[in-house]
């Protein structure tokens, strides 16, 4: 079957791959919508997780099953089904102890373009299918559902670890498909005032659409600078990290108030450590706590952000700036990802077989 892999650093290209073995538990899907990220961008062009070789890319996707394992209950050949970026063992010593995405170790859970072959393929394989899968809802478009595997989990799952409560205060940065999201999770958890941190007039008018009450350029100057002007000095109660770099994490520590968090949603592709600024952290006693986390996977989420969707909580076309058709589509929405035309915020293909 035809593949698109990281050949090497720096390189990619389409290959043949062997057809994907599939055990008991398991699924065959073939991609029906694809969506490339940055992630795929940092592993190919900053070697964050190391060197790779022929590796499949992609972990956002839509599938449709074209063969199930014998021991598979609730999905059959032909079910079109939401596919989670990270899709753990549910049986591991770590699932059972509250984070699956770290079964087989830390970030185990993320399989797809980092431990096994990805979705950019003829076909992909789904482990554990009855956990890790659920169906696509009637009528929902392809390329949203497609926003289920990474882009809103994630987004949320950053609004979750920052435990924004009613009336908080919070600071997104960077207003990326991620960060957008993140706007959104803030919204509905009930934050008072949203501060997103971001410059390009689509993303911006999105973020509004999304809840953000105020818009802040890095252009125009620290982040923490003008956050602190905006809040009197005071601070604020929450910072999401979606975009930046380690030196990052400086400003968001230094603009949290005491008892507030910082949560990280940021892949960091280079950099060997983040800085925690000493004063900023109350010489160690400030209360400020720092925590970052990949996304959950698994069934249940994929239905209950499913449901959001249908339920017009949260509208996730919005950030669809980019429609494709065809698998051979892939190289384009890859590079679209890496080189961030102004007018972009996330490209989709759209496969019909």
């Amino acid at each position: 079957m035809r593949a698109y892999a990281m050949l090497g650093p720096d390189k990619t290209g389409w290959i043949e791959k062997d057809y994907p073995e599939c055990g008991p538990l398991d699924a065959i899907c073939r991609p029906i919508a694809l969506a490339s990220c940055t992630s795929d961008v940092h592993t190919v062009w900053e070697n964050a997780l190391g060197p790779r070789v022929d590796l499949t890319l992609g972990h956002e996707g839509v599938g449709e099953i074209v063969e199930v394992g014998e021991l598979v209950r609730d999905f059959k050949v032909g079910d079109k089904v939401l596919v989670a970026a990270i899709t753990p063992d549910w049986g591991s010593v770590a699932a059972q102890g509250g984070y699956a995405q770290h079964s087989g170790g830390m970030l185990g859970g993320w399989k797809y373009s980092n431990i096994k072959d990805g979705m950019f393929a003829e076909f992909f394989h789904v482990n554990e299918a009855d956990a890790n899968l659920a169906l696509v809802p009637e009528g929902m478009d392809l390329g949203v559902a497609a926003m289920l595997s990474d882009m809103l989990p994630t987004g949320f799952h950053g609004a979750e670890m920052a435990n924004v409560q009613f009336g908080d205060s919070v600071c997104v940065v960077g207003i990326g498909p991620v960060g957008l999201m993140a706007v959104r999770g803030a919204y509905l958890r009930g934050a008072g005032r949203i501060m997103a941190v971001g410059t390009r007039p689509n993303c911006v008018d999105v973020a509004q659409q999304y809840g953000a009450t105020d818009i802040i350029s890095y252009k125009e100057g620290p982040i923490f600078d003008q956050v602190m002007d905006m809040t009197g000095g005071e601070g604020v109660d929450k910072v999401i990290i979606a975009g930046g770099d380690v030196d990052t994490f400086e400003e968001a520590v230094n603009m949290v108030k005491p008892g507030g968090i910082v949560s990280n949603i940021n892949y960091l592709g280079s950099g060997d450590y983040i800085k925690i600024p000493r004063e900023g952290w109350g010489v160690g006693m400030g209360h400020k706590t720092v925590v970052g986390g990949l996304m959950p996977g698994g069934r249940r989420r994929l239905e209950k952000l499913a449901a959001m969707i249908l339920n017009s909580r949260v509208d996730p076309s919005l950030l669809i700036t980019h429609r494709r058709e065809g698998l051979d589509a892939l190289e384009e929405i890859l590079f679209l990802m890496r080189d961030k035309p102004a007018d972009l915020i996330k490209p989709v293909t759209i496969i019909e077989w």
